[in-house]
């Protein structure tokens, strides 16, 4: 196992898991959002709300589909899953894991939907967003982890044990 790639909704746990998953394998973490912000010098939702989502997805697509790592466990942003050529990356340098996590719990984590920077267009909802996306993680999913209660640490073993 070289890479562990988590996908899956905003609040899922990618960001948080992820660094303790990662500190239980004794691996590097990495961050997706944080690049793409390092990158453009700014916010997810600055990017999204000053350039549109055609011009995030591009920029998140390019740096996904760009990444080179090795022992780490990767955060992806909640919308990889749209880049197909991003997703044939990342499934060649590891094992991509869908953290899934029921809608009303995704509800009840997200706190501050506004200032997010959740990739969608005006109109919809976060239910719209799930129901386009569970499909798409699904397809991309090595490994599926249902992650919707439990500590972070459980959520952390139960990847580790679906590794194995």
């Amino acid at each position: 196992m070289d890479n562990i790639i988590l996908i899956g909704m905003p609040g899922s746990g990618k960001s948080t898991v992820g660094v303790l998953l990662a500190k239980m394998l004794g691996f590097n973490f990495l961050d997706c959002d944080l690049i793409i912000q390092h990158t453009e010098g700014r916010k997810l939702h600055e990017i999204i709300k000053d350039n549109g989502t055609d011009y995030f997805y591009k920029v998140e697509s390019s740096v996904n589909a760009n990444l080179q790592a090795h022992n780490t466990v990767i955060a992806t942003g909640g919308s990889a899953v749209y880049s197909q050529e991003a997703m044939e990356h990342l499934k060649s340098i590891g094992t991509v894991v869908y953290l899934k996590v029921s809608l009303t719990e995704i509800e009840r984590r997200i706190k501050n939907f506004s200032t997010r920077g959740i990739m969608m267009e005006k109109g919809q909802t976060l239910a719209d967003i799930y129901a386009q996306r569970v499909p798409l993680y699904e397809k991309y999913a090595d490994i599926t982890v249902l992650c919707s209660r439990g500590s972070l640490q459980k959520n952390a073993e139960k990847i580790i044990s679906q590794l194995k």
